[in-house]
């Protein structure tokens, strides 16, 4: 079986955690001390800052962070802490296979992942809510079994409230950078995970390829850097929104 991957501390602010189980908390070095209500996002990307490609044979962030099982696991980790998972219509499109589970992104911590579910009080598995402003996406993914779609031109809170109504407290945003942006214009966004992936693509003009935020002018807005891992050459970042 794939041991749980070890992440080394640098810095650490955050305080009292979950009480999440003891090899998920060695592992991450910690716990991860998410507020009850909050609404957090994670992503992936590299030294010069793309986070997807128009043209990835597959999740762009899997090939942004390199397979980083460290990645994988930490992404595991949030979706295991959340209420529920939110997203744009480009990332469901992105990928016809992912069901947005904790233990479909690190299988080998799934016992783990149900254990911190169970101590949080929380159902099986976070329910997966899909924005689409068209309302165009494919009814057969097999994520949309059990997820919902969020159709028509929402305002940000809007589409928080919406998951409020159905008693979603703690909520993680996996993009894309478009509905990210949106809702960190609006100040709707707690905190900020942010895997930096030791690699370089490159960027030209009309390469299509999409930094952390696309289409909001944020206006310099600040962030504070509560947490600081390592495993190998791949940093793990965490900020809280001002």
């Amino acid at each position: 079986m794939q041991s749980l991957p070890q992440l080394e501390v640098l810095f650490d602010s955050t305080g009292k955690g979950l009480g999440l189980p003891a090899p998920l908390s060695r592992a991450y070095g910690g716990d991860l001390g998410l507020a009850g209500d909050c609404l957090v996002a994670n992503f992936v990307e590299s030294v010069d800052g793309v986070v997807a490609f128009p043209d990835a044979a597959g999740e762009s962030g899997a090939v942004v962070s390199g397979g980083s099982a460290p990645d994988r696991f930490l992404m595991g980790l949030l979706r295991a802490c959340a209420d529920a998972v939110l997203i744009g219509a480009g990332t469901l499109r992105a990928a016809p296979g992912d069901l947005w589970f904790p233990e479909s992104i690190f299988p080998a911590a799934a016992s783990l992942y149900q254990q911190a579910r169970r101590a949080l009080g929380l159902t099986e598995r976070p329910r997966l809510y899909v924005v689409s402003g068209s309302g165009r996406v494919d009814p057969g993914h097999p994520a949309l079994r059990d997820g919902v779609v969020l159709k028509g031109k929402l305002e940000p809170g809007e589409i928080l409230a919406a998951l409020r109504r159905d008693g979603h407290r703690r909520i993680l945003c996996e993009g894309g950078p478009g509905l990210f942006a949106e809702l960190l214009a609006a100040r709707l966004v707690d905190e900020i995970f942010l895997t930096l992936s030791p690699r370089l693509f490159g960027r030209w003009a009309g390469d299509a390829r999409k930094a952390l935020t696309e289409g909001r002018d944020l206006a310099g807005a600040r962030l504070e850097l509560v947490s600081l891992r390592r495993h190998q050459s791949h940093l793990f970042l965490r900020y809280r929104c001002g």
